[in-house]
């Protein structure tokens, strides 16, 4: 079964695009206007894109894979985008039938809504290791058999340049990533879907060499995932993207409370820039480390919300920087 792309409208394709666009460059930490100077555009012309007043170009999108380091993933947008004009001309005059609200491209086989994503980040000093847990439910009418997750990672925001080449040089590589997954006990297999030096797209099976264990329509289940990157790759911040429909948004960070660390964090929207976080994350000291939670509900879809730290026993130490989404 392939994606559900092919299943967007135009409005849906272009909206797609345009948070595509808006991703990458808070990943590779650029200003709009610095996006645009090196796209060799005006700044307008990108913020009119990222809010949808602008449709989605060739152009645009070769310009900005390229600037953006995106392993053309903001040009298979623009793909998507063609593809629902030319579905859009061929039925004109066709009535559609209804679809169904929490239908989005990053599941396949059905319509797949977050009922609880927890995230938890943990750093011992050299090493950072990320648990993932997502409660899915099928809201859909087909069994869902894979699941779609995204690492990336990025040391110098703002610098594309400089860290496509550190990438070039130091590849993130799928031996030290040791990715894991489970779901109902059973171990999870998974398939590469991109695999580049500092991306890395990954389906997450709904199976293993003992057997098959789709969601079925209705159903709600938890899925497990892990992964370790160390922090010559990482760095001080934590992106979260909001990709499909979700009810309950958590993230943890753990600290050694030796490094004296401070955590911030900003909200991002398809109709808005950055601003602070609606609630401060909250903080506890426990055995040595420090943990600070943060929690959301019902977050609007394609919304970024990224958490910042530094290590105040640190100061004179700079840190990678990554994401995952």
């Amino acid at each position: 079964m392939g994606e559900q792309h092919d299943a967007m409208t135009m409005e849906e394709a272009a909206e797609a695009f345009a948070a595509e666009t808006s991703y990458w460059r808070e990943v590779r930490g650029l200003s709009k206007r610095a996006l645009a100077s090196a796209m060799g555009f005006d700044p307008s012309y990108v913020s009119h894109m990222e809010s949808g007043r602008h449709k989605p170009t060739e152009d645009f999108a070769r310009r900005a894979d390229e600037a953006l380091g995106a392993a053309k993933a903001i040009w298979k947008r623009w793909c998507d985008y063609e593809a629902a004009k030319a579905r859009n001309g061929r039925t004109a005059t066709v009535s559609r039938a209804p679809r169904a609200a929490a239908e989005q491209p990053y599941a396949t086989g059905s319509a797949l809504v977050v009922e609880h994503d927890a995230a938890r980040l943990d750093y011992d000093g050299r090493l950072y290791r990320l648990a993932m847990r997502r409660l899915l439910r099928n809201t859909g009418t087909e069994p869902v058999t894979r699941y779609l997750i995204r690492i990336s990672v990025d040391r110098y925001p703002g610098e594309p340049e400089r860290s496509n080449a550190h990438y070039r040089r130091n590849p993130l590589t799928w031996e030290e990533l040791a990715l894991n997954a489970t779901c109902r006990g059973e171990v999870m297999q998974w398939e590469a879907k991109h695999d580049r030096d500092a991306f890395k797209e990954v389906w997450l099976l709904f199976e293993n060499g003992q057997g098959r264990f789709p969601l079925y329509p209705g159903e709600s289940v938890w899925i497990e995932y892990a992964y370790s990157v160390g922090d010559e790759k990482w760095g001080r911040w934590f992106q979260r993207a909001v990709r499909l429909p979700t009810e309950r948004l958590e993230v943890q960070l753990a600290f050694p409370t030796a490094l004296d660390p401070v955590v911030w964090g900003t909200e991002t929207s398809m109709t808005a820039e950055a601003s602070p976080l609606r609630t401060a994350p909250a903080r506890r000291d426990e055995n040595g480390t420090t943990l600070f939670s943060w929690t959301t509900v019902r977050p609007a879809l394609h919304a970024r919300y990224r958490l910042e730290w530094k290590f105040r026993s640190r100061p004179n130490t700079k840190e990678t920087d990554r994401e995952f989404a």
